[in-house]
This record gives C-alpha cells, sequence and structure tokens, in this order.
C-alpha cells in the first residue's frame, strides 16, 4: 500500500484520442487535495524545461508508478471555471466506477474525436465602391468592350452579392479575373465556413399544433419549476400516439429561451429522419445531428457548430449524449425503454443513468419518454425518485385501434399452413380494397431461421461462433455475428441424410408469401439487409409516406415511431418469438415490441385494426398488450421480479471473462469465482452467484466466453465487489491476456 498522506494524480495534457494513452503522474501538494479531482484544469511544470502547462486530472491514486523523487508537483488548479473537458471526464470516471472499464476506455467513449477535417468554404462577392462609381466603369468596359467584366458586373449591380460559383458559371468569367480585380479594389472577396448539412431538404415552419389540456399541464409545470431553478428527472409516460414529441418541443422552447442548449436522443438511427424532421420544421439551423452513418465530415462540423455555440439542439443516438455542450439544459430521451441505450462494448453504460449523471453536473433537466416504461423507469416513477407525467389520450381525435389476438394453435388445427390467419388475410384484402396502408411487423431476419437436418436434428452452426447460420435466400448461409458464410447443400454433414432444411420465418419468407397471395400489392421490405445503405432508411419511409407503396413489412426498425394516417392495419406475424429468449425481461421487450407495433395504426382520422398472431394467447404480456393497458402489464411483471429478486427488484453484475484458449478462460473463471466466495464467507446477507460457466453464446470470433452473474437487492455491494475485484485482476498473473468485462444490469442474455 501507498502512503495515505501523498496523492499522485495521473494527468493527460493533450485531451485527444491519439494522445489519450499519455499519461503523467504528478504529486498533488497537501493545499490542493480538495480541490484536485477527476476532471481539474491544474497547471504542471513539463517537459525538460519545466514549462508551465495546462492539463487535466483523470484519476488521483495513492500509489506513484514510477520513482518517487522524479515526480513533480502540481503548481495550481485552473479556477476559471468548469470547462466541457472538464465534465466530460468526470462523466468518464462515473462510468469507469459505476459500470467498470478503463479510464482510457471511458474517455474514448466520452470525448469527441477531434478529426481535422478541411471545412468547406463559400466565398461571397461584393463591390468595393459606391454604386454609382461602378455604374461609371460598367459604362467604360462596355465602350471599350471587355464583355466578360462588363457581364460579371452588371449581375454584380443587380444582386449586391453573389457567390463565387455564380460569377464564373453563370457569368463565365474566369476565377483569376476576380482576383485581379479583388488586388485592384473594385470588389471585395468574403469567405466564410460552410457546414455540411445532412438534411439539406428540410424546411422551417416555426408554429406547432395547439396543445391540449394535458399536454398544457406538463408544459406548464416544467416552466414553473424550471424558471424557479428547480431540476429534476421527469417521466412521461404517454400512450402511443398521445403527442409526446409535441410536448419535447415545447419543453426544449423553454429551455433555448433561458439560453441553454439541449440534447435529445433517439433509439435508432430509421426514426432520426423523421425525428429530425419534427424539430427542424420547430428549430431551423440550430439543430445538429450525431449519428454513425453520418460522414466524417458530417459528425466534425456538427461538433464544431456545437462548441461554437451555433446549434442548441443535438439530435442522436446513444453517443450524443457527450456532445461538447457548454450550456446543457435540458436532456431528452425518446422511447427510454429501448435497448440500444445500453452500450454493448466497455464501458457498458446505460444512457438512461449516464444523462441522470451529467445533468447533474451541470444543472440540467432530464425528461424521459416512452408509451411502454421500462420496469425500472416507472418503478422510480412511482417511488418518488422521477416526477410521473401521463398522458391518456390520443392527440387530435385520433382513438386507440381494435386489437384482436388469434391463436396460431386453433389456426393450425383448421388446417391453415398459410403465414396469414384467415382474420389477417381477411383484413389485408379489405384494407387493399379501400387503398388503405398496412404494416406487417417480424421480429426476425434472413429467408428463414435456422438450417437443420429432419433426419438427425444436426443444427449447422457457425464454426468461429456457437450460434446457427441463418439461411438466405441467394443460397447461402451467414452468421450474422462474424459474417462468415458458406454455400448451403442439402447433405447433412454428420449422418449424410438429404433431409437438411430452412426453418423459422424471415421478412424474405414474408415478401415472398404476400407477392404470391396478393400479386397487385405494392409491398416494401425494410430490415438490416435492405437499409444498409446511407439514407436508405429515408428514402423507404419517404416512398411509404407518399402512398408508393400499400404495405410496409419489416423488422424492429419499423415499429418505433413512425406516424402515417393512412395505415389503418397493423399485423403482428409471431408475436411470442421473444417470449422465449433466455433473459429475465423477454416478457417486457414483447409487451413492449406489440404496443409499439400496435400504436402504429389508426393515427389520422380512421380506425385502426391490429392482429396479433400468437402461439401464447393467455400469457399476461400479450393479454395486456392487446388492451393497451401499461399498468396491468407492470403489475404482473413487477410481481415476478420481485419474487425472482431481478431488477428493479435487486441488481445484477455479470462479468464475462473472454480468451483464445477455452481451458485458460474455465480456469480464470473457476479462481473469479473462489475469490468472491472467499470475500465474503461468514457474511450474513452475501452475494448470490448464478449458474457460473459458459456464456450462451460460448464462443464467438474464436474467442471462448465463460460468465459469471452475480446477484444482490443492495446496489453498492455489487459496486463495492467489483472495485475490490478489479487491482486483482489487472495485477495477477494468472488473469494476463484474459479480457474481463463487467455489466452491470445487463439488457441481454450472454
Amino acid at each position: 500500500m501507498g502512503d495515505s498522506n501523498i496523492r499522485y494524480a495521473d494527468i493527460i495534457i493533450d485531451i485527444s484520442h491519439e494522445a489519450l494513452d499519455k499519461v503523467f503522474q504528478y504529486r498533488v501538494p497537501l493545499s490542493l487535495w480538495e480541490e484536485v479531482q477527476p476532471g481539474s484544469r491544474v497547471f504542471v511544470p513539463f517537459g525538460r524545461g519545466n514549462r508551465e502547462t495546462e492539463g487535466y486530472v483523470i484519476a488521483i491514486r495513492q500509489e506513484a508508478d514510477y520513482e518517487e523523487s522524479k515526480i513533480k508537483e502540481i503548481l495550481r488548479v485552473n479556477t476559471e471555471g468548469i470547462s466541457v473537458e472538464s465534465e466530460l471526464i468526470q462523466v468518464a470516471s462515473f462510468l469507469k466506477e459505476k459500470y467498470g472499464s478503463t479510464m482510457i476506455q471511458a474517455l474514448r467513449t466520452v470525448l469527441p474525436v477531434k478529426t481535422k477535417m478541411k471545412p468547406k468554404e463559400e466565398v461571397f462577392i461584393t463591390l468595393s465602391m459606391e454604386k454609382d462609381t461602378a455604374q461609371q466603369l460598367l459604362c467604360e468596359w462596355e465602350r471599350k468592350h471587355f464583355t466578360a467584366r462588363a457581364r460579371f458586373l452588371s449581375t454584380l449591380l443587380k444582386k449586391e452579392r453573389m457567390r463565387k460559383e455564380e460569377a464564373v458559371k453563370a457569368c463565365n468569367f474566369p476565377l483569376k479575373e476576380l482576383r485581379k480585380l479583388s488586388e485592384q479594389g473594385i470588389i471585395k472577396l468574403e469567405s466564410r465556413i460552410k457546414y455540411r448539412n445532412p438534411f439539406p431538404e428540410l424546411v422551417t415552419r416555426k408554429q406547432g399544433w395547439p396543445l391540449n389540456d394535458e399536454q398544457r399541464a406538463i408544459v406548464d409545470n416544467f416552466k414553473e419549476e424550471y424558471r424557479k431553478g428547480e431540476r429534476r428527472t421527469y417521466l412521461l409516460y404517454g400512450i402511443t400516439g398521445s403527442g409526446k414529441t409535441e410536448v419535447y418541443l415545447s419543453l426544449i422552447k423553454e429551455v433555448l429561451a433561458a439560453g441553454r442548449q439541449v440534447i435529445v436522443l433517439i433509439p435508432e438511427i430509421s426514426l432520426t429522419y423523421q425525428t429530425v424532421r419534427r424539430f427542424y420544421e420547430r428549430f431551423g439551423e440550430r439543430i445538429a445531428v450525431i449519428n454513425s452513418r453520418m460522414s466524417k465530415g458530417e459528425k466534425s462540423d456538427a461538433c464544431e457548430r456545437i462548441r461554437a455555440g451555433e446549434a442548441d439542439v443535438i439530435i442522436g443516438a446513444r453517443s450524443a449524449l457527450f456532445a461538447p455542450t457548454e450550456r446543457l439544459g435540458l436532456i431528452v430521451i425518446d422511447e427510454e425503454h429501448d435497448g440500444a441505450y445500453k452500450s454493448d462494448t466497455s464501458p457498458k453504460y446505460h444512457a438512461r443513468e449516464t444523462a441522470i449523471y451529467r445533468a447533474k453536473l451541470c444543472g440540467a433537466s432530464v425528461v424521459l419518454g416512452s408509451a411502454t416504461p421500462s420496469v425500472e423507469a416507472y418503478a422510480h416513477a412511482l417511488n418518488g425518485e422521477y416526477q410521473l407525467w401521463t398522458l391518456k389520450k390520443r392527440a387530435g381525435n385520433a382513438i386507440l385501434p381494435n386489437t384482436q389476438i388469434v391463436d396460431l394453435r386453433e389456426e393450425f388445427k383448421k388446417g391453415n399452413r398459410s403465414i396469414f390467419s384467415e382474420e389477417l388475410h381477411k383484413k389485408i384484402t379489405e384494407c387493399l380494397e379501400r387503398k388503405e396502408q398496412i404494416m406487417l411487423f417480424l421480429n426476425r431476419r434472413g429467408f428463414a431461421g435456422f438450417v437443420s437436418c429432419r433426419a438427425c436434428g444436426q443444427v449447422i452452426k457457425c464454426p468461429h461462433c456457437d450460434v446457427t447460420l441463418t439461411y438466405h435466400r441467394n443460397g447461402k448461409l451467414r452468421c450474422h455475428y462474424c459474417g462468415h458464410e458458406e454455400v448451403f447443400t442439402k447433405q447433412c454433414p454428420i449422418c449424410k441424410s438429404p433431409h437438411v432444411a430452412a426453418f423459422g420465418l424471415g421478412t424474405e419468407k414474408v415478401e415472398a408469401a404476400l407477392h404470391q397471395e396478393f400479386p397487385a400489392a405494392r409491398v416494401l421490405r425494410m430490415d438490416m439487409d435492405t437499409t444498409k445503405r446511407k439514407h436508405a432508411h429515408e428514402e423507404m419511409l419517404a416512398a411509404f409516406a407518399a402512398g408508393r407503396a400499400d404495405i410496409l413489412l419489416g423488422t424492429q426498425m419499423i415499429v418505433k415511431g413512425h406516424d402515417y394516417a393512412n395505415v389503418t392495419l397493423v399485423g403482428i406475424l409471431a408475436a411470442d418469438l421473444s417470449l422465449h429468449e433466455q433473459d429475465f425481461r423477454s416478457g417486457e421487450k414483447t409487451f413492449q415490441l406489440l404496443c409499439q407495433a400496435a400504436g402504429r395504426a389508426g393515427r389520422g382520422e380512421k380506425a385502426g385494426n391490429v392482429i396479433i398472431q400468437t402461439y401464447s394467447p393467455e400469457h399476461y404480456a400479450i393479454v395486456a398488450a392487446a388492451r393497451h393497458s401499461y399498468e396491468n402489464f407492470f403489475k404482473e411483471e413487477y410481481t415476478y421480479r420481485k419474487l425472482m429478486a431481478y431488477p428493479p427488484c435487486a441488481h445484477m453484475l455479470v462479468i464475462l471473462i473472454q480468451s483464445g484458449d477455452e481451458s485458460q478462460s474455465i480456469i480464470a473463471m473457476l479462481r473469479i469465482e473462489k475469490i468472491i466466495e472467499q470475500s465474503q464467507s461468514g457474511e450474513m446477507d452475501p452475494i448470490q452467484i448464478l449458474n457460473p460457466g459458459q456464456a450462451s453464446l460460448s464462443k464467438l470470433k474464436d474467442v471462448y466466453r465463460q460468465v459469471l452473474y452475480l446477484k444482490h437487492k443492495e446496489e453498492e455491494r455489487l459496486l463495492d465487489l467489483k472495485r475490490r475485484l478489479e487491482p486483482v485482476l489487472e495485477k495477477h498473473p494468472m488473469f494476463a491476456g484474459i479480457s474481463i468485462q463487467f455489466d452491470f444490469d445487463p439488457l441481454s442474455h450472454y
């Protein structure tokens, strides 16, 4: 152990991604112990000449990594307010502590990459002289037959200001001539940075829709508290179509009026276009968008505009939470229940908890919105940690759709082998006749699911990952984890029988059935395979909105947030596929998907119908979704979680052990289990260790995976165990070359 009377600070001098590994250690003088914390800006003597240099503290330690006599001392703390970098370093420290990762991994997550992209420039031309003088010059040029110059000056006199490109192309005036006129003091060339706009076609419409009484009460409540300086976390629970976005827009307007910035998180890239359109119409060019499909130039421009204070509303997926905002006043998380808000790489943070932490640092409010709130968020709202707002009425005159459950077991008994039940077939036919639109939802992808042998039962798996290969219509089997592909053959590799066939239901198979059953219908298929190209999502959704297709068929990405007035039928083809996942949240995920899908019907003046096809018609998640009753679902689900001690009634910590050597991964897993057991021997209320062993995905990209699930009702006990384990796992030679990751309250099964 180090001396408890000495503290050391790890400091980064150049805060860029390329330099994050270059950490320098300094001693913290006793007089600065209170002030120096992760995120502090400090001045230190740097390099051979000990020149005074500014740096950022990323960690405080009691042990030195270098020879004590060579460690220099911090000079002083920079007290000129907290910079956005300081704030983000504190967020990184929170991620490291809560979710388990190295500080460098956490910093790479929160600090925007400063990609040096050459900014695009626009050059404008204006006159450098009085109009009368220019008019005289024009007459002289016309007299001397300086045709090109006269043509250019005549146009400029009419317009007063023009772009360089316009002069060169429209006036057919060479660039070198422009420079000459500039040198002679006849014209002025002014350049300004032109930011790339990923949505050039959007137009502004400042006026919003009038709010109803429910919406108005929420906005008034927020305004009153915000003006008093009260900063809270609010949960906006509003049924599908109740106008949550309009509430967000009104809250944002209030925060912008106070001179602050707003971050709006959305779960899917597929939602970006539709969401951005609504926000752009209201706030115009004060919007900046950050998502993974943007080019580096577009991302770089967005970050520069945010830093420069030219963008006040930042919209994006999970990573937009770390936008470099100096004046953050509000974070909105739409569809807060969505699994995309949990990171699947280390640190495995959840955007909801991280947003609440960042908001506390900078005095901002947080609004979480959903038609189907996560069980965790709703439980927090019921116990008073969040303030609950509810919207029970659909906006305008729309009413909730009529929902019907179809038992597929009964269809099978009747001899119906089609993908479509009799009722769904009938409703699709009626809709097509009335020229109304239909959305069909399936939570799978690929032409069919797995491929197996009917003779011996062998399932064809990926040689690199412990998962079944998926059959695609082009005759290939593909692994959706590592991309491995092989040709489909009908002969079994084990028993050599010719009875290998594809099972399951995929979007391509449904599309083929639709063309067969409804040959006149125009079908759009939207899944991972059809939306790989940039802007493919937006183009497909715009085509459907414009009525260029009758049926939109797709996976999860079609059910969230889209709003089409002419959609009167939603068909859910395999409602219970997600019920049988190895996951305690499978009921919640199924309920949410069904409600989101059902909510797409009847959002305009016309009444909507929803048909849920299922093999489990009595399951509470399916019954509650059909009745649009979140309260009934929550009651059942919370009782189950309490009984089984699952989050939010308890907490879980997963330790994932990965190694290219299978025996090494097993030995490491057993050793960690032993360390945990020994560390709490004799304790009255020990942390429970569940089912240590192979992960359900036991091999991924030739790496073997073992997993330990830990459970305890107190969050702090698990965090304390993680803190005590980390130095042992880092320094013990047994764990060298083995990857060990922590995941707190995981959202998916390992």
